[in-house]
This record gives C-alpha cells, sequence and structure tokens, in this order.
C-alpha cells in the first residue's frame, strides 16, 4: 500500500512540474505572432535559454516592466522591415509633407536627450540647449537654432543630405548656428566598447569647408532607441527626419524623406525668422 502510495505521489509531482514548464514558456510565447504553441519547433535551445533568463529576471514580479516588454515585443514585430519597405515604396519616403510655417513655441515638443559619439571618441548630449547642463563641452556655445537630421538606416543618408547642404550654403557663415547628422547604430555588437572604437575609426568624418563657419556635424549614437523612437514618433526606419530646434531644445520645424525645392525654401525661411526671434 506504502509502495503504491509513494509511485502515485512521484507520478503527481511529475505531473505538476511538467506543467508548470510548460505554462511558464507559453506565456511568453504569448508575446509572438504565434498562435498554435505546439506547432513551435520542440528543438529550440537558443530560445528557451533566452525565455529562461527572462522568467528568472522577473519572477519575483515587475508587472509593470513585463507589461511594457510585451507591447516593445507586439510593436517591433508589427513594425519590421517588410512592412517599412512596402510603406517606402509606396510614398519613397515622404512619410508626412514638411512644415510650412514654424511651430509654435507653445505646442512644440522638446527633443528628447540623445547621447551621440563624434568619430574621435568624444560624446556629447542633445539637443544644446540653454537650459541643458552640458553646454560648453569643447567651447560649444548654445546655438540660437540647431538642425537635426536623424538616420536610423543608411538608405536615408541621401535623403539627409538634400537638406544639410542647402541648409549649409545658406548659413554658412553664422556662427549661431549648429548642424547636427545623426546616425544611429543599434546592433548590440557594434556598441561593445573594443569594436566600437574600431568602428569609429573607418566611420564617415565631417568633409567641411575651411571658409565656412557652421560646420557640419556627423555623429553617432550606439545601442537602444525604441524609447526614443516612440517618443520622436518615428514611423518607418528607412526614411530621414529632419529637426529644427530653438536655443531651448524644442522642436520648431521637421521635414521628412527627401526635400523638395520648396521644403528646402521652407526650411531657409522658418531657420531666418527663428533666427530673429531669438
Amino acid at each position: 500500500m506504502a509502495t503504491t502510495l509513494n509511485r502515485f505521489l512521484k507520478q503527481k509531482c511529475r505531473s505538476v512540474s511538467a506543467l508548470s514548464y510548460r505554462n511558464q514558456h507559453q506565456g511568453l510565447f504569448n508575446f509572438t505572432r504565434y498562435e498554435n504553441h505546439d506547432s513551435l519547433p520542440s528543438q529550440m535551445p537558443a530560445l528557451r535559454s533566452t525565455t529562461r533568463s527572462f522568467l528568472d529576471f522577473y519572477q519575483f514580479g515587475n508587472k509593470k516592466a513585463i507589461a511594457d516588454e510585451r507591447a516593445r515585443i507586439n510593436d517591433e514585430m508589427n513594425r519590421g522591415y517588410f512592412a517599412d519597405m512596402k510603406d517606402f515604396k509606396e510614398h519613397g519616403g515622404k512619410i508626412a509633407a514638411a512644415s510650412k510655417t514654424i511651430i509654435p513655441a507653445v505646442s512644440a515638443m522638446k527633443f528628447p536627450e540623445l547621447a551621440v559619439t563624434f568619430s574621435n571618441g568624444k560624446i556629447l548630449k542633445l539637443p544644446i540647449a540653454s537650459n541643458s547642463k552640458e553646454v560648453n563641452i569643447e567651447s560649444l556655445d548654445v546655438p540660437k537654432v540647431s538642425l537635426v537630421c536623424l538616420s536610423f538606416r543608411a538608405s536615408s543618408q541621401e535623403m539627409i543630405s538634400s537638406w544639410s547642404k542647402p541648409f549649409l550654403e545658406s548659413f554658412g557663415d553664422r556662427k549661431d548656428l549648429q548642424l547636427f547628422e545623426v546616425s544611429f547604430i543599434d546592433k548590440w555588437l557594434l556598441g561593445l566598447a573594443p569594436i566600437k572604437k574600431l568602428l569609429l575609426r573607418v566611420l564617415q568624418k565631417p568633409n567641411n569647408s575651411e571658409s565656412s563657419v557652421l560646420q557640419r556635424q556627423i555623429v553617432y549614437s550606439f545601442g537602444d532607441h525604441y524609447h526614443f523612437r516612440k517618443q520622436m514618433k518615428v514611423l518607418n526606419l528607412l526614411t530621414g527626419y529632419i529637426l529644427l530646434l530653438d536655443k531651448f531644445g524644442r522642436i520648431r520645424w521637421q521635414g521628412f524623406g527627401k526635400a523638395t525645392p520648396e521644403e528646402v525654401s521652407q526650411l531657409l525661411s522658418c531657420t531666418s525668422l527663428l533666427l530673429e526671434d531669438q
């Protein structure tokens, strides 16, 4: 009788352990597009390792972090490369028309703080604003206006140049402006210290004219930019984003994709108005 009872208890323990293991893993897979978990491959050691690490990290119950991570994974899967490419083919990077007038200061969004790295390894935090804690790096004065061009993929470099070149040509003699071209590098491997150092040596350096006071600053931002993109409402990683900031770091004008002659005129006109206003 005792032997039979022990055997029964052991079988129950195995069933409970197996059910617990299955429920834990199904809980993680709920983030993905798979609806039938039984259809997943049975041999996935890397995924199992990631799953186990995730569960171990959150097992003591940070519900908000888990909810945020679920939302993030869901969002990233819905907005993938193929979705971006489909949109890009439809509008060629023009997700919206450029601002025709200056965005009023009271309704202007503040540019989120962003750490960027120069090709020589020096780090700066954007925006350079009068209320920033870092305004005297390398005697970098607070500009009245800054043009910040964001590029998440190499495909948008030509788009960025269509805005930055005429801006540099028109305001090259001004000391109270700054021009930044920011390239985002989100591959975690490239952000590791030794690889990052080697990468910066071969990355593009600005080809500035000695006769131009306004310099073209090419900088790089390494790491995970998900929350930055969400704040900026970046909808497509294949296009370029052009932002005109005032001395307080507020976004007062914006453009997208490749510039048209009319949009370049609007950018230059709004820049002049901001310079006069500040």
